[in-house]
């Protein structure tokens, strides 16, 4: 018996925001495995399938159990928030599923924070840009140091992903002193808090300012222009070099 195992984007929020494929792929399967929170979102949207769900920090076995499930013959769909290709779960599925090729993997994309921030704040990525996570919890903190330094070197507009924690509540002060070396304290900015969900806001700041902001948190996406980035009529545009 063949064993399918798609790994579903959900978007930024609600069933609304997710791709006809990835909700077709959920209807389609018959276990839906996922952090709790994420499980918690859609389960009322897919009434009679089975969830497994577990908490933060049980990527691992999260993916375990779903190819356990997938081994029995069942059609599974393990859920990521955003798009699973961008600090999702498509990667260490693929690693857990390593020693069993056979398994059928499909990773089915999803709009990313960065793309549906921006959207809400205007075109802030509209050119060359780049993602860094302020999470050191897989990435030594000296890595993305070095990362941020380089990223604002070359003028890139900076997407932040997982700004700030209980545990991180200095990393964006020290990411925005990082780059204040090398840009402008002018450079426009936005944090975009809950994206997708109840409660789903933006605000506009500078690099200077950007570092003491109270309001940022681990459901807050931070993007960050460059060098041409400016203030339109309430929204940020990084011109791409059109001649108007």
């Amino acid at each position: 018996m063949s064993a399918k195992i798609y790994v579903v984007s959900l978007g930024p929020g609600g069933k609304e925001q997710m791709t006809d494929r990835a909700i077709k792929a959920l209807e389609t399967c018959d276990v839906i495995t996922g952090y709790n929170v994420y499980v918690n979102l859609i389960k009322d949207e897919f009434p009679g399938k089975r969830f497994v769900s577990n908490g933060m920090r049980k990527e691992v076995d999260r993916c375990k159990a779903t190819l356990e499930e997938a081994l029995k013959g069942q059609t599974v769909a393990i859920i990521s928030s955003g798009d699973a290709g961008v600090y999702g779960m498509a990667g260490i599925m693929c690693e857990v599923a390593a020693d069993y090729p056979d398994v059928d993997i499909e990773v089915i994309p999803g709009v990313t924070a960065a793309c549906s921030g921006a959207a809400l704040l205007g075109a802030p990525l509209i050119c060359d840009f780049c993602l860094i996570s302020l999470s050191d919890l897989l990435t030594p903190w000296e890595k993305i140091e070095k990362r941020l330094d380089c990223a604002s070197q070359a003028d890139f507009c900076i997407a932040i992903y997982n700004p700030r924690s209980h545990k991180r509540k200095d990393y964006l002060k020290k990411a925005c002193d990082i780059m204040l070396k090398n840009q402008s304290g002018d450079i426009p900015c936005g944090i975009v808090h809950n994206i997708g969900r109840d409660g789903e806001s933006y605000e506009l700041t500078t690099l200077k300012e950007l570092g003491d902001n109270e309001n940022v948190d681990m459901f807050s996406t931070v993007i960050i222009g460059n060098s041409q980035s400016k203030v339109i009529n309430g929204r940020i545009v990084t011109p791409r070099g059109y001649h108007l």
